[in-house]
């Protein structure tokens, strides 16, 4: 059963409690979910596997740890998840970035996919799926099935709040997948949208409230 991953930092914490008031407007909003993904993908990258290598510093020769050239891809689910990869790819300049369009149908909750393009050597990266908002868990159990399907084995899925019923669903279809969230909410009120949440997270990033 796959592993969900709660990254409870303080200043994690109190930037989401900003990011959750109505009040706060979309350029902060913007800021502090970039600075989120950053802080969370310091968690998350922590079990990078390293290798010695020789370097001189001023002083003299000597052998230094760097990360074993493991290859990294981004995967935002659009467009909410376009918030996040700017903080990721801070800490990982070089890591490559793929795109899965889904939106949610207003009826029937569930997702519809509309586009998808990702790194010709997807399936030879560890792949970074993000979202801010698990919700039913329908779009990114969907994007997962597409990555597994384009030959990825070895992903983890990283959103900012998380609802059970969503991180149920994500651990029922992919067992094999890590769940890193920076909260788990109570639930989903009848609009399937999370309690308490913070609102439709695409909106508040691009202002089409």
């Amino acid at each position: 059963m796959s592993k969900l991953h709660v990254i409870d930092h303080p200043l994690i914490t109190h930037k989401l409690s900003i990011m959750r008031n109505k009040k706060t407007g979309s350029k902060d909003f913007r800021e502090l979910l970039n600075e989120i993904a950053m802080l969370m993908g310091y968690e998350l990258t922590r079990d990078l596997p390293l290798e010695p290598v020789t370097i001189e510093t001023p002083i003299t020769k000597m052998q230094a740890e760097m990360i074993s050239g493991k290859k990294i891809a981004i995967v935002p689910i659009l467009r909410a998840g376009l918030g996040m990869v700017d903080g990721l790819q801070s800490l990982v300049p070089v890591a490559k970035v793929g795109h899965i369009g889904m939106y949610r149908d207003p009826e029937t909750h569930k997702p519809v996919e509309y586009y998808c393009k990702l790194p010709a050597d997807i399936e030879q990266r560890l792949v970074i799926l993000v979202d801010p908002m698990l919700a039913t868990g329908g779009s990114a159990a969907d994007a997962l099935t597409k990555l597994k399907e384009h030959g990825c084995t070895h992903i983890r899925f990283m959103c900012l709040v998380a609802a059970p019923e969503g991180v149920k669903k994500v651990q029922e279809e992919h067992p094999d997948v890590d769940i890193y969230t920076a909260a788990l909410d109570e639930r989903l009120n009848d609009h399937a949208y999370i309690v308490p949440g913070l609102g439709d997270a695409g909106d508040r990033i691009f202002g089409t409230l």
